[in-house]
Protein backbone atom coordinates (compact mmCIF):
# COMPACT_ATOMS: atom_id res chain seq x y z
CA UNK A 1 0.00 0.00 0.00
CA UNK A 2 1.12 3.76 -0.82
CA UNK A 3 -0.22 6.66 0.67
CA UNK A 4 -2.17 6.79 -2.80
CA UNK A 5 -4.64 3.86 -1.46
CA UNK A 6 -7.83 4.66 -1.30
CA UNK A 7 -8.95 5.67 2.41
CA UNK A 8 -11.14 2.12 2.66
CA UNK A 9 -8.23 0.18 1.78
CA UNK A 10 -5.89 1.70 3.83
CA UNK A 11 -7.61 1.67 6.89
CA UNK A 12 -8.56 -1.63 6.43
CA UNK A 13 -4.78 -2.77 5.68
CA UNK A 14 -4.50 -0.98 9.00
CA UNK A 15 -7.53 -3.13 10.93
CA UNK A 16 -6.46 -6.21 10.03
CA UNK A 17 -2.52 -5.34 11.35
CA UNK A 18 -3.32 -3.72 14.64
CA UNK A 19 -5.95 -6.93 14.63
CA UNK A 20 -3.46 -9.62 14.21
CA UNK A 21 -0.94 -7.63 16.43
CA UNK A 22 -3.55 -7.47 19.57
CA UNK A 23 -5.32 -11.50 18.64
CA UNK A 24 -2.56 -13.12 20.83
CA UNK A 25 -3.26 -10.67 24.09
CA UNK A 26 -7.13 -11.54 23.58
CA UNK A 27 -6.73 -14.74 23.14
CA UNK A 28 -4.44 -15.10 26.20
CA UNK A 29 -7.25 -13.59 28.32
CA UNK A 30 -10.35 -15.59 26.46
CA UNK A 31 -11.81 -12.95 24.78
CA UNK A 32 -12.99 -12.47 21.09
CA UNK A 33 -12.46 -8.66 19.26
CA UNK A 34 -15.89 -8.53 19.85
CA UNK A 35 -16.26 -9.45 23.72
CA UNK A 36 -13.13 -6.79 24.15
CA UNK A 37 -15.30 -4.39 22.04
CA UNK A 38 -18.20 -4.63 24.12
CA UNK A 39 -16.54 -4.56 27.30
CA UNK A 40 -14.33 -1.32 26.20
CA UNK A 41 -18.17 0.38 25.37
CA UNK A 42 -19.35 -0.59 28.68
CA UNK A 43 -15.91 0.37 30.25
CA UNK A 44 -17.05 3.67 29.09
CA UNK A 45 -20.24 3.66 31.09
CA UNK A 46 -23.73 1.29 31.52
CA UNK A 47 -25.58 1.24 28.06
CA UNK A 48 -29.25 3.00 28.59
CA UNK A 49 -30.02 -0.71 26.41
CA UNK A 50 -28.88 -3.25 24.66
CA UNK A 51 -30.08 -1.76 21.32
CA UNK A 52 -27.99 1.41 22.17
CA UNK A 53 -24.80 -0.71 23.09
CA UNK A 54 -25.50 -2.30 19.63
CA UNK A 55 -25.82 1.06 17.99
CA UNK A 56 -22.92 2.22 19.96
CA UNK A 57 -20.41 -0.07 19.02
CA UNK A 58 -21.90 -1.05 15.34
CA UNK A 59 -22.62 -4.48 15.86
CA UNK A 60 -25.81 -6.28 14.52
CA UNK A 61 -29.00 -6.58 17.67
CA UNK A 62 -29.42 -9.99 17.18
CA UNK A 63 -26.36 -11.17 18.00
CA UNK A 64 -25.22 -8.99 20.28
CA UNK A 65 -27.86 -10.82 22.61
CA UNK A 66 -25.69 -14.37 22.02
CA UNK A 67 -22.17 -12.07 22.72
CA UNK A 68 -23.99 -10.55 26.06
CA UNK A 69 -25.05 -13.99 27.12
CA UNK A 70 -21.77 -15.57 27.27
CA UNK A 71 -20.30 -12.24 28.90
CA UNK A 72 -23.30 -12.33 31.65
CA UNK A 73 -22.13 -16.27 32.35
CA UNK A 74 -18.86 -15.36 32.50
CA UNK A 75 -19.52 -12.45 35.84
CA UNK A 76 -18.17 -9.83 33.31
CA UNK A 77 -21.56 -7.90 32.76
CA UNK A 78 -25.15 -7.76 33.59
CA UNK A 79 -28.26 -6.89 32.48
CA UNK A 80 -31.02 -5.32 34.33
CA UNK A 81 -34.65 -4.10 33.56
CA UNK A 82 -34.42 -0.24 33.21
CA UNK A 83 -36.17 1.49 35.97
CA UNK A 84 -37.73 3.62 33.41
CA UNK A 85 -38.74 0.74 30.75
CA UNK A 86 -39.00 -2.61 31.97
CA UNK A 87 -39.13 -3.79 28.38
CA UNK A 88 -35.40 -2.16 28.16
CA UNK A 89 -32.19 -3.80 30.24
CA UNK A 90 -29.21 -2.01 31.08
CA UNK A 91 -26.23 -3.10 30.43
CA UNK A 92 -22.95 -2.80 32.72
CA UNK A 93 -19.85 -4.21 33.55
CA UNK A 94 -19.32 -5.77 36.83
CA UNK A 95 -16.32 -5.20 39.22
CA UNK A 96 -14.71 -8.82 37.66
CA UNK A 97 -15.95 -7.22 34.14
CA UNK A 98 -13.93 -3.86 34.72
CA UNK A 99 -11.46 -5.54 36.28
CA UNK A 100 -10.31 -7.80 32.99
CA UNK A 101 -10.92 -5.18 30.78
CA UNK A 102 -8.28 -3.47 32.17
CA UNK A 103 -6.23 -5.75 32.38
CA UNK A 104 -6.39 -6.89 28.65
CA UNK A 105 -6.46 -3.02 27.92
CA UNK A 106 -2.99 -2.02 29.41
CA UNK A 107 -1.51 -4.88 27.46
CA UNK A 108 -3.21 -4.03 24.10
CA UNK A 109 -1.96 -0.29 24.79
CA UNK A 110 1.56 -1.70 24.77
CA UNK A 111 0.65 -3.73 21.39
CA UNK A 112 0.04 -0.25 20.14
CA UNK A 113 2.56 1.82 21.22
CA UNK A 114 4.77 -0.87 19.68
CA UNK A 115 3.29 -0.48 16.35
CA UNK A 116 3.05 3.43 16.51
CA UNK A 117 6.46 3.63 17.70
CA UNK A 118 7.76 5.66 14.52
CA UNK A 119 4.86 8.20 14.91
CA UNK A 120 5.47 11.33 16.87
CA UNK A 121 2.79 11.98 20.05
CA UNK A 122 1.01 14.63 17.90
CA UNK A 123 0.79 12.35 15.05
CA UNK A 124 -0.69 9.81 17.48
CA UNK A 125 -2.91 11.84 18.59
CA UNK A 126 -4.17 13.18 15.03
CA UNK A 127 -4.28 9.64 14.32
CA UNK A 128 -6.95 8.64 16.84
CA UNK A 129 -9.04 12.01 16.37
CA UNK A 130 -9.35 11.11 12.71
CA UNK A 131 -9.93 7.53 13.24
CA UNK A 132 -12.51 8.25 15.89
CA UNK A 133 -14.08 10.72 13.60
CA UNK A 134 -14.03 8.32 10.57
CA UNK A 135 -15.88 5.64 12.74
CA UNK A 136 -18.57 8.01 13.98
CA UNK A 137 -19.07 10.24 10.65
CA UNK A 138 -22.31 9.39 9.22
Amino acid sequence: MNEDDDLGALCAGAGRSMAEAERPVLERHGFSMWQYVVLSALARGAAPSQLVLAQQIHYDKTRLIALLDGLEAAGLVVREPDPGDRRARVVRLTPEGARRHAAVRDEIREVEDRKLAGLTPEARRSLRSALAHLANAD
